[in-house]
């Protein structure tokens, strides 16, 4: 499933959602223009790899071994402006402008970009305990994403998702309510998740930063609305 567009107009104009998009668009365009080994110490340099802690070794390629600073907590922030390639970073960003609008409408411009980045890394710090040993590269934006995605379920259930969905290689339309759309799409994360950890491999894919920045965009969402209920 694919998110093409949502039912509801943003009443804001989404300043920092175009602002972040920008900046991963800047640093994908900046991937590019590196040459395959600068780009993998970019990657390595900057993404969250997870042993750096651990062992304090970032291994790249199962020979070479980078030296690095172990107290350095930048990159659980930093990861989540790298992209992997074109396809990362177009479907990540089209999910956040389909969604990130009418959040950053409702929670306001400035605690819209502190709750984006908070959500990418708590959503790394909670894949970091799943895969503290590992030397792979935690790179994306999707944990951010995943907490808007949380965020808009608990404002926007309502809503109306057009989603694209193939069927047998035929790519099919579908309109349907934010809630369906948001909690299968959890579900698909949760069970992924689970059964990466049963077969020790997560193919690539940071499924519980997925599942944790989802979780913590709906309790942010929900101590928010209680928050203002209690002021007014």
């Amino acid at each position: 499933m694919f998110p093409l567009k949502d039912s509801i107009k943003s009443s804001k104009t989404p300043y920092v959602l175009y602002a972040i998009i920008v900046l991963n668009v800047v640093i994908f365009a900046y991937e590019l223009s590196l040459s395959k080994t600068d780009l993998i110490m970019f990657i390595h340099r900057y993404g969250l790899v997870p042993s750096r802690y651990t062992d304090g070794r970032i291994i790249i390629l199962g020979t070479y071994e980078m030296s690095v600073n172990q107290f350095n907590f930048i990159p659980f922030l930093s990861s989540t402006f790298i992209h992997g390639g074109w396809f990362h970073i177009i479907s990540n960003m089209w999910t956040l402008f389909v969604f990130g609008d009418n959040v950053e409408s409702k929670l306001g411009h400035i605690r819209f970009l502190f709750y984006y980045l908070s959500w990418g890394v708590i959503a790394n710090v909670i894949q970091f305990s799943f895969m503290s040993d590992s030397h792979i590269a935690i790179i994306g934006a999707s944990g951010s994403i995943a907490g808007v995605m949380g965020t808009y379920l608990y404002f926007f259930p309502w809503s109306r998702v057009l989603t694209l969905v193939p069927i047998f290689f035929f790519p099919l339309l579908f309109e349907l309510p934010a809630y369906f759309f948001l909690v299968l799409w959890f579900f698909s994360q949760f069970f992924n998740g689970v059964f990466s950890v049963s077969s020790s491999s997560s193919g690539g894919v940071a499924w519980w930063a997925h599942i944790g920045g989802f979780i913590i965009g709906l309790l942010m969402a929900w101590s928010f609305s209680r928050r203002k209920e209690e002021i007014s």
